[in-house]
């Protein structure tokens, strides 16, 4: 079954090898994606797609990452996130 998760990157590591991992935070738990170009390492993401996930870090972009039914990542889509400090004060001043 295809699924996806929803988040934001909350640190990156990139190496002089070229691997590169990124932690991935969603529903209160942290998720490490790696990249490797070393065959014995196990790689779990597309390269061109951990390099997206690594730009987003210190933004206020969202995340949402797509898996097929064998859990391999297929696309991600972006998108800026609601500010829940603004919300909370809006919603403190309707009342």
């Amino acid at each position: 079954m295809s699924y996806s998760l929803f988040g934001q990157v909350i640190e990156v590591r990139k190496f002089a090898s070229g691997d590169i991992e990124v932690d991935f935070h969603h529903e209160d738990k942290i998720t490490t994606y790696r990249c490797s170009s070393n065959p014995s390492q196990l790689g779990n993401f597309p390269k061109e797609l951990l390099e997206t996930l690594a730009s987003t870090l210190a933004t206020n972009i969202c995340i949402e990452i797509y898996f097929d039914n064998d859990g391999n990542p297929t696309h991600i889509e972006l998108e800026e996130c609601e500010d829940e400090d603004i919300e909370d004060e809006e919603n403190l001043y309707e009342n």
